[in-house]
């Protein structure tokens, strides 16, 4: 009996560890749509056999279908199909508030991309900060989804890491703190006034999340892919292995002087909420004025995030020479132009579109511009590799060109910096932000030299 009672305990053990090792996944599709609400747009949503199921009509704005429960730290996975005729996206972390436009569902965004674009698995704020992370940078990524078939996704979502997967293939990973918790909502999009797209179905099935046990089963950390970070004024260790430098800590001025006094300004600028903002109210005569980074740059990659009052105008210049022509040039270099176009008359001015956002002022105008607005966050990119240089809005790219050319001759001889003897010539210099006497704030100032 003994003999016998040891074997059926040793048979039991791989069922008994195969029980203490179940992932603790909670489905979210139970047998009808009770634990979920609909908000925003009219577009229905059904549950049949396990799949949901969402239908595009015209005139609504887009329509979420939401979890009644919020959730913070997690990982989900679902299965979804979709016409190849409408992108669509999972929301997660996101709020519905009345004091933030009506009630307007927002938050991050899983992308679902059947474009040629191919951004599916990437992440956008919806309604707030428009793209954090595309794919242009991941090729591997935009190979991931299968257009026209049932594609599996992944979300991690612990502390500040958001990383997504799409058919086991990564696809984003982004260090983001805005919005620690929220509901999951499945998308509709609008299609406006198009009755040519009315009746396209986006569907859902296994949607399923773990609440407990992430580190246990999250999947490890790579760097097969770029990473994005958003949090404020923070450097993940992946970049500072890659060698990126704050240029600003968040809490002081170290690091920035006035442009022409070697000093930071008294008063006009100041430090507040982690960012470094010009607060034109707390100017006095002799304050303000541009402010420069202490050090000089050649070639790098250079990340700030900005936002602009209504009606704001400023610029983040580069190529600064403070010490030329005995200081008279210290604010005279290539600008990334920073301007509220839609609320400020200098986007009509100068050459068409050279005055606006994300343009390298009166030069060039920008193009596939993604301009989230005054009162939001935008994060402008600048690349300098030799002659070459590259503006950067919201992750897209929006200017490109290289100085020295006949092209580069040709459009500051049409400029207002056609008479200024040597212009952008400098091969290094420091970074500037501008004083044009408009609120503005930076933060997330960082450069990486090459």
């Amino acid at each position: 009996m003994k003999r016998s009672g040891l074997i059926l305990a040793i048979l039991m053990l791989p069922v008994l560890t195969g029980c203490s090792d179940k992932e603790p996944w909670t489905n979210l599709l139970k047998k009808d749509l009770s634990a979920w609400e609909q908000l925003n747009g009219t577009a229905p949503f059904k549950l049949e056999d396990g799949i949901v199921t969402g239908t595009t009509v015209t005139s609504s704005p887009n329509s979420f279908l939401c979890t009644k429960e919020k959730y913070g730290d997690f990982i989900l996975e679902f299965e979804t199909w979709f016409d190849p005729q409408m992108n669509s996206g999972v929301q997660i972390r996101s709020e519905s508030r009345a004091d933030y436009q009506d009630g307007r569902v927002h938050g991050y965004q899983v992308e679902m991309d059947p474009s040629p674009r191919a951004w599916s698995g990437g992440i956008y704020d919806e309604a707030r900060r428009g793209w954090l992370y595309t794919l242009d940078l991941n090729p591997e990524g935009q190979k991931a989804l299968k257009v026209g078939e049932w594609n599996q996704y992944r979300v991690e979502a612990i502390g500040n890491s958001l990383r997504t997967w799409v058919n086991g293939i990564q696809c984003a990973d982004l260090l983001d703190d805005m919005t620690p918790s929220g509901f999951i909502a499945l998308q509709v999009h609008s299609i406006g006034n198009d009755s040519t797209r009315a009746g396209l179905e986006v569907k859902w099935r296994n949607i399923r999340i773990m609440t407990e046990e992430l580190e246990k089963y999250r999947h490890p950390d790579t760097k097969d892919i770029p990473q994005a970070n958003f949090l404020s004024n923070v450097l993940s260790d992946r970049e500072a292995e890659e060698g990126w430098k704050l240029l600003f800590d968040g809490k002081t001025a170290a690091g920035w002087i006035n442009a022409k006094t070697e000093n930071f300004p008294e008063n006009g600028w100041e430090v507040a909420d982690g960012a470094l903002t010009l607060n034109p109210d707390a100017k006095q005569p002799g304050g303000g004025g541009d402010i420069v980074s202490t050090g000089k740059f050649r070639n790098f990659k250079l990340s700030v995030d900005f936002m602009y009052s209504k009606g704001g105008n400023s610029g983040i210049k580069y190529f600064i020479d403070t010490e030329k022509e005995k200081g008279a040039l210290a604010s005279i270099g290539c600008e990334y132009q920073i301007l509220d176009d839609r609320n400020h008359p200098d986007a009509l001015l100068g050459m068409p579109g050279t005055r606006t956002l994300a343009g390298l002022y009166d030069l060039i105008a920008p193009k596939n511009k993604r301009d989230n607005g005054f009162g939001q966050w935008s994060r402008a990119v600048i690349i300098v590799n030799g002659n070459k240089v590259q503006h950067w809005l919201n992750g897209f790219l929006t200017v490109e060109y290289e100085k020295g050319t006949d092209a580069w001759k040709e459009v500051v001889a049409a400029s207002k910096f056609s008479k200024v003897k040597g212009f952008a010539e400098t091969e290094e210099g420091r970074i500037l932000l501008q004083d044009h006497g408009d609120r503005v704030w930076f933060k997330n100032i960082k450069i990486r030299e090459f």
